[in-house]
């Protein structure tokens, strides 16, 4: 799977994504992740990716025509193909192009598991005041939003959404019983040796049915205390 994220600080993800699981998943050849920065998209000699807003207003607005021509040319790259013969061109029906807003809709656990059945991501970080709504009404097939509050920009969700998604994909996680939460839902309790502990004066003891051996009432006891996926 490929994901695309354009953005205007290529250098926010260095790090992250050389790392553990998405490091592992990108030299496996599971995943592919390119950054691209806005500003190679533009045409005129300053690199303007932003320009004040119609009607006044504080801040910057994302300018649309730099975006249209990066995600455009983004979609349209060329691809390995199936086996790694030759190359062809991304069809539309397997690309998704997502925008990040505070407005957006709430990213699920299902939403992760739906987008990981597409070939591409274009993810779409916004910054300053926000980006041309041009891009929101005729451009973005989903906007999404992490969660109740405002950030700066959207290269922190852009990772959680890699993340997120790359988990579902087979063989990413070395084991597929390592996604738990296909198998009980999110939140059910774990725990690991020492089997006591002391914290605020008190002995805090493993549920005596995970030591217990019997794998049916375990099982039980996990089912019993799963929540559903968001």
């Amino acid at each position: 799977m490929r994901f695309d994220i354009v953005t205007i600080f290529p250098n926010i993800f260095d790090s992250y994504f050389n790392e553990s699981i998405l490091s592992r998943a990108k030299e496996k050849k599971l995943i592919e992740i390119n950054i691209h920065n806005l500003r190679d998209y533009t045409e005129d000699k300053h690199k303007t990716v932003d320009d004040s807003p119609y009607g006044g207003g504080p801040g910057m607005v994302m300018r649309a025509d730099v975006l249209v021509r990066a995600i455009s040319k983004i979609k349209n790259q060329p691809r390995r193909s199936e086996g790694g013969r030759g190359s062809d061109t991304k069809s539309s029906e397997k690309t998704r192009v997502i925008l990040f807003s505070p407005a957006g809709k709430k990213f699920t656990q299902k939403d992760a598991q739906r987008l990981s059945k597409y070939s591409q991501l274009v993810l779409v970080c916004g910054r300053y005041e926000g980006v041309d709504h041009r891009i929101e009404k005729y451009v973005a097939d989903e906007i999404f939003s992490i969660g109740d509050f405002v950030l700066s920009g959207g290269e922190i969700p852009a990772m959680a959404v890699v993340e997120s998604v790359s988990r579902q994909i087979k063989g990413v996680l070395g084991k597929e019983e390592s996604i738990e939460e296909k198998r009980y839902g999110i939140g059910v309790p774990t725990y690991t040796r020492p089997e006591s502990v002391v914290i605020k004066n008190k002995n805090r003891i493993v549920p005596k049915v995970l030591i217990s051996g019997d794998h049916k009432k375990i099982e039980e006891w996990r089912v019993s205390r799963r929540r559903a996926s968001p």
